[in-house]
């Protein structure tokens, strides 16, 4: 009777007639990994640090002893034999157990269609199921087993593409589509493979059409908002109309409308490569895409002409953005990733300095008429699409509360308490003049969080207030990320970690290019014991916001850390422009490989600072869900000398 290891779905072990054979969890799991080892077989000493991570080592042995008694007890009454053991080693006999488990060599030479069907019908399941350790052995693992399968998908899906001619097939490629881009959401290579499958050539004129609505709502507003102030009302909205006076600066002067009307500067691409010929190609790819911006009439485009003399003018930049009223600029560059040419994109929110999207096209062999209008269709919906999603926030925005958060933000670029507070003073101006205005409910959240890091006082008022300014700015706007981002930061200090990163996650899906909110969701993602997710995380933000800030690469540090990568958490140390203020993590991972004196450098330099340092008192404080994760770090601080 043949019996099949069933991955995808729910993880299960049946036989030929498709029923359920009881297994321990933990030995299906087992099975599964052998499954992907070279030689179907791996020491007790790998499988025990697979299964159970860092338990203890002697009594983690003495349960894998039992699981594979248990196991082999179970053949005997199957009458089969697929686990044995023979010293230190443990080995699956491949030959007498199917799996569905995907390997890139066994999909070799399958017709594409039968491949990508087979494929659509595992991934549109879960992988193990509910089936999780906390090991970093197994993080990795499934890390590593997660990218083979998008990798075989998104070759699968690319291969079939091309073949595609019956509606049954393109049917089948829609939605391998939308499963990779369920998987890879921000991949710019997925993203023209859904746009060329769904023929998202379609949508420019939906949008457009939409923007040009929009454009006149705007417009109607406006003239509605002029008519009231010459009648002698005000532009704050009904509901205050009995409560605020009557202000000046409410009647929009011309530079107001660019509240409503974004202006749009597309800069010529650096070219950082090492072949010439790929800056021509680029420099006339984004003077394509700015002359097909020049259709959208809600949008205003600075000329190709200006944009180049601007372009090579770097110390006035700042100065003409300013004096023509620029929102939002497109940098581009063209560099070498690896072996291929690629174009690096990046949209620029110039009032706050906040990149808002970016992505990565590879224009090594891009064909010069069919790849240039696919590549600048791609970037004209993500960034008109990104644009949209800023301008609704600005849409019927009082210019003085406008001003005043401006301010406010500029005051959070570097997190001292006088700061804070300077900050916190901005804000609540903006507010008294437009109570709902939601960026700056969310960053006057932001004050009060931060407050609680610098303070560490452990003033649960402060965290209180941070999650009741963040409700209320996610109660104004429904979609806006910043909301979700600074209600989960204050969840996550106040230890709920679950609650967090579930509006991290919502955060990232409404802002899915916004650096600063993914930096923070692999932040929450270290604090709720998931390193390698995490990991994945602050890399894209990373790639985002390629010069970031210390922050970052702190996460980073943390993330490489807890998975046990020390050497790389400390490179990713030494890429802050402050390294001191990783001290601690320096020092923990000096020592966990074994080199004490570079940790007590580490060691004696914080203690210069902080004489009274106590390693349990400060791990109580800081929220990590898992104990494993508090103990690692527990040891390499206590190896290090603290």
């Amino acid at each position: 009777m043949a019996f099949v290891l069933k991955t995808f779905g729910r993880l299960q072990l049946v036989d030929g007639d498709g029923n359920d054979v009881a297994l321990p969890e933990k030995g299906l799991l087992l099975l599964a990994y052998l499954l992907t080892t070279d030689e179907g077989s791996a020491d007790r000493t790998t499988l025990v640090s697979f299964l159970w991570g860092d338990a203890d080592r002697d009594d983690t042995l003495a349960t894998l002893r039992k699981l594979i008694s248990r196991m082999k007890a179970r053949q005997i009454e199957l009458g089969i034999n697929f686990l044995s053991s023979q010293g230190n080693m443990v080995t699956l006999d491949r030959e007498s157990l199917s799996s569905d488990i995907l390997l890139s060599e066994t999909e070799e030479g399958v017709e594409p269609f039968s491949r990508l069907k087979r494929l659509v019908k595992l991934m549109d399941q879960p992988f193990l199921g509910r089936v999780h350790s906390h090991s970093r052995r197994f993080q990795r693992w499934l890390a590593e087993r997660e990218n083979c399968h998008i990798a075989l998908l998104g070759n699968t899906l690319k291969t079939a593409s091309r073949l595609a001619q019956s509606p049954k097939e393109i049917e089948l490629l829609k939605k391998a589509a939308v499963i990779l881009f369920r998987t890879e959401p921000k991949d710019p290579n997925t993203l023209q493979m859904l746009i060329e499958i769904f023929q998202a050539e379609e949508e420019v004129a939906s949008l457009r059409t939409y923007f040009e609505q929009r454009r006149n709502a705007i417009l109607r507003g406006i003239a509605a908002r002029t008519r009231s102030d010459d009648g002698g009302g005000n532009s704050l909205g009904p509901t205050q109309a009995s409560s605020q006076p009557k202000l000046a600066a409410a009647v929009l002067e011309p530079q107001d409308i660019r509240i409503a009307i974004p202006r749009l500067v597309l800069l010529p691409p650096k070219n950082q490569s090492v072949r010439p010929q790929a800056g021509f190609l680029a420099a006339s790819l984004i003077e394509d895409i700015t002359i097909g911006f020049c259709a959208f009439n809600s949008l205003e485009v600075i000329a190709p002409y200006s944009a180049v003399q601007i372009g090579h003018q770097l110390e006035t930049q700042k100065a003409f953005f300013e004096r023509h009223c620029v929102n939002y600029i497109l940098d581009t560059r063209i560099s070498n990733t690896g072996d291929e040419v690629t174009l690096f994109a990046q949209l620029i929110f110039f009032d706050q300095n906040q990149i808002v999207w970016a992505e990565r096209f590879n224009i090594d062999q891009m064909a010069l008429v069919k790849d240039r209008r696919t590549v600048a269709r791609r970037i004209a919906l993500s960034v008109c699409s990104e644009i949209e999603r800023h301008e609704a926030l600005r849409e019927d925005l009082n210019p003085v509360a406008y001003h005043h958060y401006l301010v406010g933000r500029r005051h959070l670029t570097r997190l001292t308490l006088p700061n804070l507070r300077r900050a916190r003073k901005e804000m609540k101006a903006a507010l008294g003049v437009s109570p709902d205005f939601a960026p700056a409910l969310s960053s006057m959240a932001r004050t009060y969080s931060k407050e609680w890091l610098l303070t560490a006082r452990g003033d649960i008022e402060l965290l209180q207030t941070a999650e009741t300014l963040a409700r209320q700015a996610t109660a104004t706007r429904s979609d806006f990320a910043d909301g979700y981002r600074e209600f989960g930061v204050a969840k996550l200090l106040q230890g709920a970690f679950d609650e967090s990163a579930e509006a991290m996650e919502v955060a990232e899906s409404l802002a899915p290019h916004y650096a600063d909110v993914i930096a923070d969701y692999a932040d929450t993602l270290v604090h709720c014991s998931l390193p390698a997710m995490a990991l994945r995380k602050i890399e894209r933000a990373i790639e985002l916001n390629p010069l970031a800030p210390d922050t970052y690469f702190w996460t980073a540090a943390g993330a490489n850390f807890a998975l046990g990568d020390f050497e790389d958490s400390l490179d990713y140390i030494g890429q802050m422009a402050d390294p001191s203020l990783a001290d601690r993590l320096s020092a923990a991972s000096w020592a966990m490989l074994g080199r004490q004196d570079k940790a007590r450098v580490f060691v004696r330099r914080f203690r210069e600072g902080n004489p009274d340092f106590d390693v349990d008192k400060w791990l109580s404080a800081v929220p990590s869900k898992e104990q494993w994760h508090k103990d690692l770090y527990r040891e390499g601080l206590k190896k290090a000398g603290f």
